[in-house]
């Protein structure tokens, strides 16, 4: 075994790690686990199941990653999870793998903050740059897009979809789908407004703000049906051509049909 490897780590012998990947005490690696580069596995971790994990990520101690689904119609099918590169996973969080119900694989892509008691259960789908704070409970098929933040203690219902840029406030219950760059909070989720600031620091123009905030307008202040607010976007892409790229993620999100968007 590698120095990187603690003598007490259990590390099946199916396993696939990359160079320099760390294995803490006691921590247990199954006969299905490949792990790349540079990876960090602390102490007391599990990674199980069919699970696939990129490089330069962290496993802080006590994660249970790639354990079967907590679905009553799982019978053992080797679903899968995949796990990107840059990944910060803190303590106690779980990660599930997924079932044939769904595509049968749960997904994170890279440079994700997860905080402690985090769980992401099966067939979620979490894109890249995202923070999810401590104690946030995804439920089945839950799909987040890039650079969303879920604060803590938050708890989403199963096969919701959380844009792109969104932010939601601790304390939340999400129980319908929240467009891309929204924000709000509350039981249940009310939005508010645009992510303004988040937008800036990721380098959206002022023309795109104002683009945004009329099209928040429009979906959520003007008393419309979702396909008649789209329409007056696909408007608005024309009125202001510099801003139609931006406006064109929360068109595809709301032509995509879930389980209703979130109203005030």
């Amino acid at each position: 075994m590698s120095g990187l490897i603690h003598p007490t780590a259990i590390i099946s012998p199916g396993a696939q790690l990359g160079a320099n990947v760390s294995v803490g005490p006691y921590s247990l690696i199954g006969p299905n686990v490949v792990i790349g580069t540079g990876t960090v596995v602390g102490p007391h971790c599990v990674i199980d199941g069919h699970t696939t994990i990129g490089e330069n990520n962290e496993f802080y101690r006590f994660c249970s990653i790639g354990g079967m689904p907590q679905d009553k119609k799982y019978k053992g099918e080797p679903t899968r999870l995949e796990i990107g590169n840059g990944n910060m996973v803190r303590e106690y969080v779980t990660i599930n793998t997924g079932t044939v119900q769904d595509v049968g694989v749960t997904r994170v892509g890279d440079d994700n903050w997860i905080m402690a008691y985090v769980h992401i259960a099966h067939d979620c789908q979490v894109g890249s740059h995202t923070i999810i704070a401590n104690n946030v409970q995804l439920a089945g098929h839950i799909h987040i897009q890039d650079w969303a933040i879920i604060g803590g203690s938050t708890a989403a219902h199963q096969f919701v979809r959380i844009g792109a840029h969104s932010m939601v406030g601790g304390n939340s219950a999400i129980r319908q789908d929240i467009p891309p760059y929204v924000i709000g909070a509350g039981d249940p989720f009310r939005p508010v407004g645009i992510n303004t600031e988040g937008l800036s620091r990721r380098g959206y123009s002022p023309e795109d703000v104002s683009a945004l905030k009329e099209a928040y307008k429009l979906l959520f202040r003007r008393q419309l049906k979702v396909e008649e607010a789209v329409a007056q976007m696909r408007a608005l892409q024309q009125d202001r051509p510099q801003a139609a790229q931006a406006l064109q993620p929360l068109i595809d999100f709301l032509c995509v049909e879930g389980r209703g968007v979130v109203r005030p």
